[in-house]
């Protein structure tokens, strides 16, 4: 089991205080990793490190926007000299504005397209200039079932996640050379607390995910805990460019697969 190992690996998750984030971030402290949680809103932020600290797991808060170049810059720059090294990061920090797209504002698209891509390649681009000359590291970013399936009212997360899919292969492209892995996590429907709505019983929209899955179940943030810890290990080692789906069977199947 050596190959998952991840213990004093210096881990640092956007987005990471609550839902998938939080999960991820939880499973590499537990596992031995130095991690560092990243979000904008220092409330929120300082929350989450008094949570796992409750939990006895030691982590620590990296106070940053991953939209504004010169936080990421700096953000990045003060881990590593915090920590001696960055060898995993995990680009998970997201958001969503559904609209019918003749509907959509400009400024939902932008905003979307900086948080869930833009941002992404922010952070990847300033961790990789301290990878480099350590010699490797691994690059793991949050994609979604958009990111090869549209629908309705999400058309700008989409068109993010479909650009980040494309992203992390161009990032294994660039980078592979330096021994840096960048893979992606396509997560399928996962119960979090910002889609406890819809996740009702008799909500159509729960009916059709429940239906659509072939697991018959929505996901939890800790069924996406396995990927990212082989895509963090040296188990991953030569696996570059990839997006694992972690979905119950959604893209293998056509339509409903009750009918």
């Amino acid at each position: 089991m050596n190959l998952f190992d991840v213990n004093g690996k210096c881990v640092v998750v956007t987005g990471a205080s609550q839902g998938i984030g939080e999960a991820i971030a939880k499973a590499y402290a537990e596992a031995g990793a130095r991690v560092y949680l990243n979000a904008r809103n220092p409330d929120k932020l300082s929350q989450a490190v008094k949570k796992f600290r409750k939990e006895n797991l030691i982590v620590y808060p990296a106070l940053f926007d991953v939209t504004v170049k010169e936080e990421v810059e700096q953000g990045i720059g003060k881990i590593v000299e915090d920590s001696g090294r960055l060898d995993v990061v995990v680009n998970n920090a997201g958001i969503i504005r559904r609209n019918s797209l003749e509907e959509l504002e400009e400024e939902d698209w932008e905003a979307v397209i900086k948080t869930d891509l833009t941002a992404p390649f922010l952070v990847g681009k300033y961790a990789a200039r301290h990878m480099i000359p350590a010699g490797g590291g691994k690059i793991i970013n949050i994609c979604s079932l958009m990111s090869e399936l549209g629908r309705n009212t999400v058309a700008a997360y989409a068109a993010a996640k479909g650009g980040l899919k494309m992203l992390t292969r161009s990032m294994a492209t660039d980078w592979a050379k330096h021994n840096i892995q960048a893979n992606g996590i396509g997560p399928g429907y996962i119960a979090t607390p910002i889609n406890t709505a819809y996740r009702a019983e008799g909500n159509p929209l729960n009916e059709y995910i429940l239906s659509r899955t072939p697991a018959g179940r929505w996901g939890t943030p800790d069924d996406l805990i396995g990927a990212a810890i082989f895509l963090a290990s040296s188990a991953s080692d030569f696996v570059n460019g990839q997006i694992i789906y972690v979905d119950g069977g959604v893209l293998a199947t056509f339509g409903d697969p009750g009918k």
